[in-house]
């Protein structure tokens, strides 16, 4: 009768483990495979991930290219665009039906908090209000929730003496 008691593993499932130093005629006796002398002999002795006996390692040989500082690097920073998304959800939590929703009105309910940084609507969850959203910037799916439920969509023009918003400090 088979019960918690008496399993055990399957023959064959599990293996003794090694006993190191334990006589010439294990196998691993007498320096027990640590060779003779040397580093990896002494006690203490572990091996470093990435470590190549003193070569230098290959996360040293490789060029490193990212940052603006450098050259042979590309500048990411101008390219790189920021936005403050608001999600569809919040705007159906927050504001009531025929409300007229500006980035300025957002900051007053602690959406959009960023004054300088461009608003993005996106689609999360629905919206059942009809509401007219004046924002920088839109996707499709939300345009098209917004609109399905009777509202309004309003493209707010960017800036053109900013990058994404904000004031370049770098000479474009």
């Amino acid at each position: 009768m088979k019960g918690l008691h008496n399993l055990k593993p399957a023959k064959g499932a599990t293996k003794r483990r090694k006993r190191i130093g334990r006589g010439e005629g294990s196998g691993w006796g007498k320096t027990s495979g640590r060779g003779h002398k040397g580093a990896g002999a002494r006690s203490g002795s572990k091996s470093r991930v990435a470590f190549e006996g003193g070569q230098n390692p290959i996360q040293m040989r490789l060029r490193k290219l990212r940052g603006p500082h450098m050259k042979k690097s590309m500048p990411f920073e101008k390219f790189r665009t920021h936005t403050q998304p608001v999600n569809l959800d919040d705007l159906e939590a927050r504001f009531d039906k025929g409300a007229e929703v500006t980035p300025a009105s957002l900051s007053a309910v602690g959406l959009a908090t960023r004054r300088e940084v461009p608003v993005k609507v996106l689609a999360r969850g629905e919206i059942s209000k009809a509401l007219t959203v004046h924002a920088h910037a839109f996707s499709a799916s939300a345009r098209e929730k917004i609109e399905a439920a009777g509202g309004t969509v309003a493209v707010i023009p960017a800036d053109r003496g900013t990058v994404a918003g904000r004031r370049s400090s770098a000479g474009d």
